[in-house]
């Protein structure tokens, strides 16, 4: 008999510590000082400028960057001193920066910006420093800043070269429609969840088309789309997602986008908690774990409370092992959705099979061995062996993939075997596919049961049969927990 169980809030996981808080000031009409004349000193002006400040610079021999920048300043005033800097130069400040060459003269500036309560930065000497400038990448308003904490700038540099490259240069016109016509969604008369509604609108759309200029009529737009909803605009949205198999870097970039905007996630024990990671802090996380042949939720329950929470205006995912189409009773959840009228997505994943050929460096469908994939279950609704035509099993030109194997896979493979699948058949078990912890065994099919009787795997199992798993390199599946056997 099934043994039952209520769904689990999970707490969000308390941040890990950080080597530095990355935050955001606003620098309009404040005043910076700076000192020193190097082009490491230009360049932390030129930053300050470009956010607004007013930057007096307090140096006997600028250089020529310098000098070009205080002619030209990319927002805020930059004005030179051609002195040396003191003490009440210094204070009022918002912040100071200094570059020198000299330790004592660092020591001596940052002494005195501290006495004076103003934050410093001393150019290349991060022990003297109460703060760092980062990497940045400038799509402003979208601003990101990456730091490595002083430890490699070069390192940092490159990250911000990728996300220079993955980010279109569109996205500053988009963030800036977005200051522009905040106050106008937010004066709309539309609740808040049909407000939030439209800022989703405003997201995809942006994402789909980062090229195209931002115009009123894009509002205007998302407004009408919103308001013709009528009453739906109030409630929320189911997503199912596919975890995929384990390994977070697996998950589709759809999947991230919904796991990030979501309000409550209903996960299941199969899923990875790194994936879950992705999600947003806010964001309540549900453990709806249905484990076989141990406690679990009941599917009417899951379906219930999937459908209130999105009927209370709720962004809901339900996020689930591997792909949700592939024996993941995302039909019954589908159709309580589709009957209550809820909004619903389907983000397909990585299925276990899929993850777990990647993982082995094997093909499903080797073309001189396999003409044919088959999924199926390995247990029915009840847990027992389900009917089947166990005759497909025997064909040697085809590839099984059984899922939820574990309790009937003797009875499997011994109706198999009665139907002709040859009992020398390669075979792999592997569980926790694509995961550090990752554990494979190999062997002729007749004797799998055996092994895995005598070897139980934690986390979810998957087993192969096929010719085609009789490539699989012996150096990937050396490396995981359970030595490789049978095959050789």
């Amino acid at each position: 008999m099934e043994e039952l169980r209520k769904p689990l809030e999970q707490p969000s996981p308390r941040m890990n510590p950080l080597a530095r808080l990355p935050l955001f000031f606003s620098f309009d009409g404040k005043r910076a000082v700076v000192t020193g004349g190097t082009s490491a000193a230009s360049w932390k002006a030129e930053l300050l400028s470009a956010a607004g400040a007013v930057v007096d610079i307090y140096t006997e021999t600028p250089c020529d960057e310098m000098l070009e920048l205080a002619a030209d300043p990319p927002r805020g005033p930059v004005e030179i001193h051609r002195r040396c800097w003191t003490q009440d130069d210094v204070a009022g400040a918002s912040l100071a920066v200094g570059a020198f060459d000299q330790n004592a003269q660092a020591e001596t500036f940052a002494a005195a910006a501290r006495t004076l309560g103003v934050p410093v930065n001393i150019v290349d000497k991060p022990l003297l420093c109460d703060f760092a400038f980062g990497s940045i990448v400038n799509r402003s308003p979208l601003v990101i800043g990456i730091s490595t904490d002083g430890a490699a700038p070069v390192f940092a540099q490159a990250i911000r070269a990728k996300l220079e490259a993955f980010l279109p240069k569109g996205f500053a016109n988009w963030a800036a429609a977005a200051a522009r016509w905040r106050e106008h969604i937010k004066d709309s008369g539309l609740p808040f969840a049909g407000r939030r509604q439209v800022w989703q609108r405003f997201t995809d759309h942006a994402i789909k088309h980062p090229d195209d200029i931002p115009d009123t009529s894009d509002l205007e737009a998302f407004l009408s789309e919103v308001r013709g909803a009528g009453a739906a605009a109030e409630s929320g949205s189911v997503t199912l997602v596919g975890a995929g198999p384990g390994d977070p870097e697996l998950l589709t970039l759809r999947a991230v986008r919904a796991l990030q905007s979501a309000d409550v996630i209903l996960f299941d024990d199969l899923v990875s908690r790194e994936v879950l990671e992705f999600a947003r802090r806010e964001a309540k996380k549900l453990l709806v774990g249905k484990t076989g042949y141990g406690p679990s939720c009941q599917q009417d329950e899951i379906n219930a409370l999937m459908v209130n929470l999105a009927k209370s205006g709720k962004r809901v995912v339900r996020l689930k092992g591997g792909d949700p189409l592939i024996f993941g009773r995302a039909a019954e959840e589908i159709a309580a959705c589709k009957a209550a009228k809820i909004a619903l997505e389907v983000i397909p994943g990585i299925s276990s099979a899929q993850g777990a050929a990647s993982a082995l460096g094997i093909t499903l469908t080797d073309r001189n061995h396999a003409h044919r994939l088959q999924y199926i279950t390995g247990h029915a609704a009840g847990g027992e062996l389900p009917d089947m035509d166990f005759r497909s099993l025997a064909d040697r030109t085809t590839t099984t993939a059984i899922y939820m194997p574990t309790r009937t896979l003797a009875a499997l493979v011994e109706k198999a075997l009665a139907d002709g699948l040859d009992p020398t058949t390669p075979a792999v078990a592997i569980a926790a596919a694509t995961r550090p912890e990752q554990t494979v065994i190999v062997d002729e099919v007749a004797k799998l049961p055996t092994r895995l009787a005598q070897t139980p795997l934690d986390g979810p199992v998957l087993v192969m049969i096929g010719r085609t798993f009789a490539n699989i390199d012996q150096t990937v599946t050396q490396s995981t927990a359970v030595a490789v056997q049978g095959q050789q």
